[in-house]
């Protein structure tokens, strides 16, 4: 795999452009297009069963509980797999590993409304999660792999799409199959464009010889030390709120259990000779500082996606479709924004590090005008925020793509593939339970002193009276809350920026890091 050799500190002298497929051309963009479409339709599926979970539960005569699992364990597998899957597509080429695993999803997404009890559904989705979550890292290995220096930050552009455009687009999206069709196509939505995504691959994508000898050297003890500790931790971490934390002994083990089994996954893998996870890389500021501020921004981007979604539903009645409108206001127009903000960072004189600044800065200002957010807001007052959010959300990741690929040895790509997709999945679901937390203990914070203040006061009529508008202010309270807690986030990134990563020229340029 490709990327750009860079030194970590000073000003090096313009490497010789690492080696591209000769075959480039229209064959590899539709391959690239078929993985990102891969890739998009396995962050849609996840999207469209959590909104549509109450459909399914009344079909499928589902409990509550079970429903949790059946949302955990899709995210725990999704994220382990994140992790191996680059040595995989090592092993058996990067080309039939990803048809294999576009493959196992469209199948398992056909047969899981057809499953006869919710064990076999559990199964299904379990397995479903394994296929979908190899499907990420392959997008960003075609991209380094197989793209031209001058071209190459427009395929991680497509990448980015995952983090932005995907995420607001998949939310009006299972509005429209819950809405409109059948439960089952919460799950069968996946068909057409996986078969579409299927073909591109097969017919875009060069086939590699079989590298079965890597076996000799597999990571055995990595395997089983690092997929249960991954998959533990996130479980812990999706089913805490709900299991009231620590004070569950389950949450308690995973928690505990998956910390203990991944510091000893990295002890392993740190004098591995052929590691799923490279630990030295870390060394290295620019992927560090980008791992660690990917982790920030995946909080901030998941907080003013759930923040209007949840103060509509609950304060203004909204439905899911209604509330679509506010999240493709930011999704549809990812598509212009994405490469117009590459084009920029595609400049050699301009320095990426302060288009992230300036991306980080935007999100916070849309942040801190959401805190103004009252009891009468409805969807409208909602458009400025999210039309900030435009050109902020792109400048804020695509900068990260390039610090964290362009200060890498070529041969260092598949390490550093599955340190960015790892982080990036497993910060969504560590953002998604901080984020339950903040906003519950935000919620009894401000209802606890609405009803110091209020008592029996002449002004409310009946108790049901007191109870809902305590209750409505509560939320809009910590809506505001929350949005400057992200805006706090957004200022802290921003902070670290000129201790952390040094100046990396566009692929295709001058190579180098300058302070």
């Amino acid at each position: 795999m490709t990327a750009l050799a860079a030194g970590s500190v000073g000003v090096t002298a313009p490497a010789a452009a690492p080696a591209v497929s000769s075959a480039f051309g229209l064959r590899i963009i539709t391959g690239l297009v078929g993985v990102l479409l891969a890739v998009l339709v396995s962050g849609f599926n996840e999207n469209v069963t959590k909104v549509a979970m109450p459909d399914i539960r009344g079909a499928m005569g589902i409990g509550y509980d079970e429903s949790t699992w059946l949302l955990a364990v899709y995210s725990a597998t999704s994220i382990s797999a994140m992790a191996f899957a680059p040595w995989c597509a090592a092993t058996f080429s990067l080309r039939r590993f990803t048809l294999c695993a576009i493959g196992a999803f469209l199948l398992l997404g056909v047969l899981c409304p057809l499953a006869p009890n919710v064990s076999v559904l559990m199964l299904l989705r379990t397995l479903q999660g394994f296929a979908g979550g190899a499907l990420p890292p392959m997008l960003m290995s075609v991209a380094l792999r197989f793209l031209p220096p001058n071209i190459r930050l427009y395929g991680l552009g497509s990448y980015a799409l995952t983090a932005t455009f995907g995420p607001s687009f998949g939310t009006p999206l299972s509005a429209w199959w819950v809405e409109y069709a059948g439960w089952q196509w919460a799950f069968w939505q996946v068909i057409p464009l996986s078969l579409l995504a299927m073909a591109c691959v097969a017919w875009g994508l060069p086939q590699d010889p079989l590298r079965l000898e890597r076996f000799k050297q597999f990571d055995w003890r990595g395997l089983l030390l690092g997929m249960p500790g991954l998959i533990m931790l996130v479980l812990g971490l999706e089913l805490g709120q709900r299991l009231n934390w620590f004070e569950s002994q389950m949450i308690r083990i995973f928690i505990v259990g998956g910390l203990a089994l991944l510091v000893l996954f990295f002890i392993n893998e740190w004098s591995h000779p052929l590691p799923f996870f490279k630990l030295q890389l870390l060394k290295i500021r620019n992927l560090s500082h980008a791992l660690l501020t990917l982790a920030g921004v995946l909080f901030v981007l998941l907080a003013v996606i759930k923040i209007p979604s949840s103060y509509l539903a609950q304060i203004q009645g909204y439905r899911p479709l209604e509330t679509a409108p506010v999240m493709l206001m930011v999704a549809v127009p990812q598509l212009i924004a994405l490469p117009l903000v590459v084009a920029l960072c595609n400049l050699r004189w301009v320095d990426c590090r302060w288009v992230l600044a300036t991306g980080l800065g935007l999100l916070a200002l849309a942040c801190v005008l959401g805190s103004e957010v009252t009891s009468v807001w409805n969807r409208e007052n909602f458009y400025a925020l999210q039309a900030i959010q435009i050109i902020a959300q792109p400048m804020a990741v695509i900068p990260l793509l390039m610090l964290s690929t362009g200060s890498l040895n070529p041969v260092d790509g598949p390490f550093a593939s599955a340190w960015f997709n790892t982080v990036k999945g497993f910060s969504a679901v560590a953002a998604g339970s901080v984020l339950q937390v903040l906003t519950v203990n935000r919620e009894h914070f401000h209802s606890m002193m609405l009803v110091d203040r209020v008592g029996n006061s002449p002004l409310v009529s009946s108790g049901v009276d007191l109870a809902r508008r305590v209750h409505q202010q509560a939320m809009v309270l910590s809506s505001s809350d929350l949005y400057l807690c992200m805006a706090g986030v957004a200022v802290l990134l921003i902070v670290i920026i000129p201790f952390g990563p040094t100046r990396i020229y566009p692929p295709g340029t001058a190579v180098g890091a300058v302070k």
